[in-house]
């Protein structure tokens, strides 16, 4: 096992937690390649020990290991001072939405399903070290005011800029210029307490896009995240009310919350979501579902009430977000909670 050391350079240091030697392999590769100090464990217990004694600037986990897994290596590492802040990035083979929400709730930064793809292991790495220098740089804005009380009016300029970068960084998604996972999770709960309390129907429409892994592999990342941006905006231009919210879910999804809609006018929605992605006719012609790009939709309503649950409500949606996919794709399908 490799120990953290800084270069003379102050090289940006990255700890992978895997207890796979070929996945450490890989990621240590990728990293590497690409100019970051690479250290490695295999266990959870000595990436919290290595982690405390020497502060990397960013972990990626894995979250299946032997002796302590990796939602309990971040819950102890976030409970400490010492290495609360250090960004999370987790890495696994199941794309469970239960198991992406418990990793965001531990204070998770990203997730990161296997097998790996390097352009996309590091974008969220380079995304994950900008947040976590913004929040270095901030602090020590913060210590330079106090000794800075002359120029008081100079200082607090720079400190609201940087906090205005900080909280676009934390709520909006850099790619689409939509709401990111983050400010998806703490919107739909204070939509689900509202509409508890109101006792109106809350709905949620989960997207996936089809085949989106061929359409990368022909026309390339670069263009694949230019079909994502089109889909963003032909999300918004079909979920029209501005109490609504259109979010990236993370990788090709997306997720949208529809307050006081019944699952009979989500449906609707989704459908409409259906018709704008035809009318931006996106070639695609790696792909089973049609000639086109195409979407498939999951779709859940539900009136809050003490029986139920918001993470009901995803999971609901998202098993009917599977058996769209299941049935053929390019379709929106209801589920409601059993």
């Amino acid at each position: 096992m490799s120990q953290l050391k800084r270069s003379p350079k102050e090289q940006t240091r990255i700890l992978i937690v895997d207890d796979q030697p070929d996945n450490i392999k890989l990621l240590s590769l990728i990293l590497t390649l690409n100019g970051y100090e690479v250290a490695e464990c295999n266990r959870g217990k000595l990436a919290v020990d290595l982690a405390t004694k020497n502060s990397p600037d960013l972990i990626l986990l894995d979250i299946s290991m032997p002796d302590l897994d990796g939602f309990k290596v971040c819950q102890l590492l976030k409970s400490d001072r010492r290495t609360e802040n250090i960004p999370i990035i987790f890495i696994s083979a199941f794309q469970k939405v239960e198991e992406k929400t418990q990793a965001f709730n531990l204070g998770g930064n990203d997730y990161i399903t296997k097998p790996f793809q390097m352009e996309e292991v590091i974008a969220r790495v380079e995304t994950q070290l900008k947040y976590y220098r913004l929040q270095t740089e901030l602090k020590i804005k913060n210590q330079q005011l106090k000794q800075e009380i002359e120029a008081r009016q100079v200082a607090e300029t720079k400190l609201l800029k940087i906090n205005q970068q900080l909280s676009k960084l934390a709520t909006i998604d850099s790619l689409t210029n939509i709401a990111n996972r983050y400010y998806f999770d703490a919107f739909l709960t204070r939509q689900w307490k509202l509409a508890r309390r109101e006792q109106f129907p809350l709905a949620v429409i989960l997207v996936d896009v089809d085949y989106f892994k061929l359409y990368n592999d022909r026309f390339g990342h670069q263009q694949g995240d230019i079909c994502l941006q089109q889909i963003a905006q032909a999300l918004l231009k079909a979920v029209k009310r501005p109490t609504d919210l259109v979010a990236r879910y993370g990788g090709e999804e997306f997720a949208i919350i529809l307050p006081r809609t019944s699952a009979h006018n989500a449906l609707q929605v989704a459908e409409e979501i259906r018709q704008q992605i035809k009318i931006l006719a996106l070639t695609h012609p790696d792909s089973l579902a049609g000639d086109y790009v195409s979407l498939s939709l999951g779709v859940c309503a539900v009136v809050p009430s003490p029986k139920y649950t918001q993470q009901q409500l995803l999971v609901t949606a998202d098993q009917a977000l599977y058996q769209a996919k299941e049935q053929g794709r390019d379709r929106a399908l209801v589920k409601f909670i059993d």
